[in-house]
């Protein structure tokens, strides 16, 4: 599903120039799960977000279920982040505005579903998650493990075929956080390909292998 090719990212100002990642050679099949660990200032986030399609490499290509997408433009990283890639944030990234189904509908809305799918897939959503008794609830009436399962939900909302979790168990207790790992090892187990960034040794216990960064580069993986 997911394949680099000496990948590297540069960010530079006028002075200064930054290697952030540099000559990443990664595979991840279809169905995985992956954890990535490294210090911080590694390339962790840098990585996730170029394989969430958020940035473009410096250089070096980056294939996606076969197609090279290094070099896409902004638009068509978009439209098609959309349709197969679903994010959860360490720090839950929910609207404030929108109460629970909104915030879970809202990735239903920029692909144009109709509403009465969109209201059937928030619903089970909702009700996967354990949280359809906070609907119309706002983020700020909720826990933090609450807000997380929110942000889950509206990542699977769409049925993507890849999650990237970005230290999903971060702002967590040990309770909510193994909560929040055991309902991403169910999608995991149901065939969705997760991608996971944390410095926590437990959560990457659950992943299936382990891919490590030091200074930007690739060290020998660990096969758990």
């Amino acid at each position: 599903m997911i394949k680099t090719e000496n990948l590297q990212k540069i960010f530079r100002t006028e002075e200064v120039e930054t290697w952030a990642l540099s000559e990443v050679n990664i595979e991840i099949n279809e169905g995985e799960f992956v954890a990535i660990m490294g210090p911080s200032g590694c390339g962790k986030t840098t990585l996730l977000n170029i394989l969430g399609l958020l940035d473009n490499p410096t250089s070096g290509q980056y294939f996606l279920n076969g197609t090279d997408v290094s070099k896409f433009t902004e638009n068509e990283r978009t439209n098609l982040r959309k349709g197969i890639i679903g994010f959860v944030f360490q720090s839950f990234n929910l609207i404030e505005e929108l109460n629970v189904y909104e915030n879970i509908e809202l990735p239903l809305l920029y692909m144009r579903i109709p509403a009465a799918e969109r209201k059937q897939r928030v619903k089970e959503a909702m009700n996967r998650m354990a949280i359809s008794h906070r609907e119309k609830h706002f983020p700020q009436q909720l826990s933090g493990g609450q807000q997380q399962r929110v942000a889950i939900a509206r990542a699977v909302v769409a049925n993507p075929k890849l999650i990237l979790a970005d230290e999903p168990t971060g702002n967590l207790d040990s309770k909510n956080g193994a909560e929040v790992m055991s309902l991403l090892t169910d999608l995991n187990s149901e065939g969705t390909t997760i991608v996971m960034v944390t410095h926590s040794q437990h959560d990457a216990g659950y992943a299936n292998r382990i891919i490590k960064l030091f200074d930007g580069k690739v060290v020998p993986e660990v096969v758990l």
